[in-house]
């Protein structure tokens, strides 16, 4: 196996967990979600955020770009929301007497897209191409999308009056999914606490809440991250823990190879983080859950009995041969 060592650039990586400390300023706990939306900017992939209303995560969106100076747009999902509605149209101009392309909210750096499942397929997968290529067709004409470009879509959990399971080809398109639990006591206690002092979630410069860094300087985080390497040993081992979720008795299907590429680059970001300028097992195991626990269908008989895809996760981990 390669050997690991530690990365000689430690100074984006302090600035880095000077983020995390801004956001801490609106948001109480979430630390995991957090982490997971640095690493989704580290790697370039896009966010699933899932739970119930009111744990912050429409506010986490915000305040993280904010802190990396970054562009964003909320657009609520609803079920009238149309696919121009998301990427834009061309409007007639009487003045000019043409069409004129006016863009959606789909051009920003962090488009948060809210309750995505509250709205029909059909507008779901307006962000296909969007997601996948950066860029947006429309009336035969492709635009390039802002970089850095990641959507970060919010959902209530599926079993929710007036939700749409998203389509698989776009769940296999967020790199990772995030599930929000309710605060900790403690937690919740700051957040009452925060409250009465007169914290206004709407306002975050009066929080506190300010710039760290900006697209610059995240461009040169990835690079740095795109250095990072991984052991032939390594690479078998993901291809071994995907291969495990395809042959469970309870999957319908498994992770495919492009979440074997997603975790992948989840991991190195993962390992740049924290120090590591070569990914270890250990990292491809922290990032198993989030980046495929959407990717994989269960039977129908297999919901019924329970099974949830991190319980075949954790059980894969178990079961594979972890190189040494």
């Amino acid at each position: 196996m390669t050997d690991v060592t530690e990365s000689p650039v430690p100074s984006l990586r302090d600035d880095f967990a000077r983020v995390r400390a801004e956001v801490g300023k609106a948001v109480v706990g979430q630390d995991g979600a957090v982490t997971g939306l640095i690493i989704a900017l580290l790697a370039g992939g896009h966010v699933l955020l899932e739970g119930v209303p009111g744990v912050a995560k429409t506010l986490l969106v915000r305040a993280l770009s904010r802190a990396l100076h970054l562009e964003t747009k909320r657009l609520q999902f609803t079920p009238d929301l149309m696919p121009g509605d998301v990427t834009g149209s061309l409007v007639y101009d009487a003045a000019s007497g043409a069409f004129e392309f006016r863009a959606g909210p789909v051009f920003t750096n962090i488009l948060l897209a809210d309750e995505i499942n509250r709205t029909p397929p059909k507008t779901q997968s307006a962000l296909l191409e969007a997601m996948e290529e950066r860029q947006v067709s429309v009336d035969g004409e492709t635009r390039p999308l802002p970089a850095p470009f990641i959507v970060a879509a919010t959902q209530n959990p599926i079993e929710y009056e007036g939700t749409y399971s998203l389509p698989e080809a776009q769940l296999d398109r967020f790199l990772l999914k995030l599930v929000l639990e309710v605060p900790e006591r403690d937690d919740e206690l700051e957040m009452l606490v925060r409250s009465s002092a007169g914290f206004d979630p709407h306002d975050l410069g009066a929080a506190g809440v300010a710039p760290v860094l900006d697209a610059s300087q995240l461009a040169a985080a990835r690079a740095e991250v795109g250095r990072v390497g991984a052991s032939a040993d390594v690479l078998a081992y993901i291809v071994d823990l995907a291969r495990g979720t395809r042959t469970s008795p309870s999957v319908k299907l498994g992770v495919s190879p492009r979440g074997t590429t997603a975790l992948l680059s989840a991991a190195k970001a993962w390992a740049w983080l924290t120090g590591f300028d070569a990914i270890t097992p250990d990292h491809v195991q922290a990032m198993a859950l989030p980046v495929w626990r959407h990717r994989i269908l269960l039977r129908p008989e297999a919901e019924l009995e329970g099974v949830s895809p991190d319980s075949i996760l954790r059980a894969v981990l178990q079961q594979v041969r972890v190189p040494i």
